[in-house]
Parts: C-alpha cells; sequence; structure tokens
C-alpha cells in the first residue's frame, strides 16, 4: 500500500481529502502544520507529499525547502496544494522543486490522477531505465517539460562510428551530449610527453561529455571507438532543460557524477600504490564487468595491447611481461591478441589484494 502525507491547515480540507485517498487504497498520515510535516516525512518516509501554501508556524515552500535539504527526502515526490491560482506562484513552486501543483476547490478525479500519475513516474526513475534508445526515449518521455523534450524524444540524430574513430578529443567545445546505443567507448587524456592515460570505459547506456556541457566549457578528454559504436546526439540546450525542470532526472545525474567521481579515485589510487601486476588484474577485471562477453571468461571487447597498457597506466613492454607472468600462473589464457580469463576467483584475489 503506497503511503501519502497530507500537510493541511485547514482541518475539514485535510479529512475530506484523507477521506478520499483512503477510499482509493492509500495509506495517509495527516499534519495540521509545516513543521509537524517536516517530521512526520523523516519519521515514516511516505512515498508521496501533498503540501498546502499558506499554514502557519511553516508554510508550503518551507516544507519543500527542508525536504529537499535533506538526502533521505530529497527524492519523496512533492505535490502543492493552494487556495491560489497566480501564476507567480506556480512558478515559485516549480522552481523549488515541486512536481506538481493542484488548485483547491479541486475534482476527485484530479487529485487521483495527479496523485497516480506522479508515484507511477516516480517508481520508473526509481527502477531506472533499459540502457538503449528505448530506455533513454523512456527517461525523458516519462520527465516533465515542455513539447521541445518531447520533440528531442522523436527526432533524435544518431551517428555511427567506425573502430577507432574518435568522437570528440581532448579540448572540444561540444554542443551535444552523447548516448551510447551501441558499442563501447574509451576516454583518454594525452600528457605532455604524447602519453595516454585512460580515463574512462563506456557502453550500451552510458552518456559521454555531459561534464563538459554541464559545465558549459570544452571536454577534458578525448573518447575513441573501441568498436563500431551508435551514438544519440543530445543538444545541449534541450538537456540543460531537462536537468532544470525535472528534479528525478536531474538526481540521476548528480547519481552518475558521484559515481564517476568515486571510480576516478579508486583509479588514481591503484595507479599511485598498486604495483603493474596487481593493475594488470584490476583492468582484466574491470574490463570483464564492463564488457563480460558471451562466456563467464570473455573480456566482451578485443583489446590491443597498447590500449591494454594505457588502461593499466604502464609500458606495453610491462605489460606483456606481466600477462606472461599471469599465464603461467594459470590466471588467464592468451591466444594472439586475445586475453581469456581462467581463473577469475584468482585473478580477483590478486586485484583486491
Amino acid at each position: 500500500m503506497k503511503t501519502i502525507l497530507l500537510i493541511e491547515d485547514d482541518k475539514d480540507m485535510r479529512e475530506n481529502t484523507a477521506e478520499i485517498l483512503e477510499l482509493a487504497n492509500y495509506k495517509v498520515f495527516k499534519a495540521e502544520n509545516g513543521k509537524k510535516g517536516v517530521e512526520l516525512a523523516r519519521k515514516n518516509m511516505p512515498d508521496l507529499v501533498l503540501c498546502d501554501i499558506m499554514m502557519p508556524e511553516l508554510d508550503g515552500y518551507g516544507v519543500l525547502h527542508m525536504l529537499g535539504k535533506d538526502p533521505a527526502t530529497a527524492e519523496l515526490p512533492f505535490i502543492f496544494l493552494s487556495a491560489k491560482a497566480e501564476r507567480r506562484d506556480v512558478r515559485k513552486g516549480m522552481e523549488l522543486g515541486a512536481d506538481d501543483y493542484l488548485t483547491k476547490p479541486f475534482e476527485e478525479s484530479e487529485l487521483l490522477n495527479a496523485i497516480e500519475g506522479r508515484l507511477k513516474r516516480s517508481d520508473l526513475f526509481r527502477k531506472g531505465f533499459d540502457p538503449n534508445a528505448e530506455g533513454l526515449n523512456g527517461l525523458l518521455e516519462n520527465a516533465r517539460g515542455v513539447g521541445a523534450l518531447k520533440e528531442m524524444t522523436i527526432n533524435r540524430k544518431t551517428r555511427s562510428i567506425p573502430k577507432k574513430e574518435m568522437i570528440f578529443h581532448e579540448g572540444d567545445e561540444l554542443r551535444s551530449v552523447f548516448f551510447v546505443q551501441q558499442g563501447k567507448v574509451r576516454t583518454f587524456k594525452m600528457n605532455n610527453d604524447g602519453k595516454e592515460l585512460v580515463t574512462g570505459l563506456y557502453s550500451q547506456g552510458d552518456f559521454l561529455g555531459y561534464m563538459s556541457v554541464l559545465e558549459g566549457g570544452r571536454v577534458a578528454e578525448s573518447a575513441e571507438a573501441l568498436e563500431a559504436t551508435e551514438v544519440a546526439l543530445i543538444p545541449r540546450e534541450e538537456l540543460l532543460a531537462l536537468l532544470y525542470r525535472d528534479r528525478d532526472v536531474s538526481i540521476r545525474f548528480i547519481k552518475m557524477l558521484s559515481k564517476e567521481v568515486r571510480e576516478n579515485e579508486e583509479r588514481l589510487l591503484q595507479l599511485a600504490y598498486a604495483p603493474v601486476r596487481q593493475r594488470v588484474a584490476q583492468a582484466l577485471v574491470r574490463l570483464h564487468k564492463r564488457y563480460g562477453g558471451e562466456t563467464d571468461r570473455d573480456l566482451g571487447v578485443r583489446i590491443s595491447r597498447e590500449d591494454l597498457a594505457t588502461l593499466v597506466g604502464t609500458a606495453t613492454e610491462s605489460l606483456i611481461r606481466t600477462l606472461t607472468d599471469l599465464k603461467e600462473d594459470k590466471l588467464i589464457e592468451v591466444q594472439g591478441r586475445d586475453i581469456r580469463i581462467s581463473d577469475m576467483n584468482g585473478l580477483e584475489r590478486l586485484a583486491n589484494a
């Protein structure tokens, strides 16, 4: 049973609305003011918050602000209720992060439809979307936005990129974000001596170049297709409009950024302190988890020794010697340019030593 927190200072309105919700099979928590509403939200973690704007002690805007500051309640769907229908009230609520706005008095069907639609959309975003073009369109179609965003999902431009071709170069100014529909991509930086350092591995369902678009600057790394790849282009202006207008999408991108920062920190620690043998094991495990092939032993991508060396952060000669050692230890098999994992448990123990 879904739970709803109803914050309303008018007793008759609070009881009547609660009755409608309970008849629709929702469990309702009731609060007569904003301060108590915030306490109940933190205690009970409802699936949705219905909140009046004009209230004593703490108004609806204050409730939304307080819940938005707390990571535990920041993602709660939030619908404003108000007897006011002035445009500036609607705009202020949406700018603060409200998901919808109902003007009192409202019809029973209007209330229930708003709640049902909002809960369904929230469930979709929490569950996530499939890492393909349909999943991306699902993300955009279920996001609240203007007509241009819907049009963006219909008229999406795509690019087919052959193996080893560059998608963008370090220093480019990107006007679009790239969404990988199929294929595999690596990103890397080049130092002053012309040596490469792999900064990321991407596959179906990943976004590329969004950091530079969000920052409004030039891209800080280059991207190359490891195999034949297809990407969808999302114009910068439309992505930013979506982020500004939809809290769920903004939170999803924040989580993506946090994950990327965490992974980069771990890689930097590995490069700084782990010996070459351990770094090679870490790279092979990472490739398998990222690009796992048809069997439990496949890396899922044919990678050159040079590319693998840049991923490890060592010279190609050192990499080849280490691969030979791992082969002798029966952790991997090497057949020409192909590498297969013979002992995943042993390789993971070495990687995590």
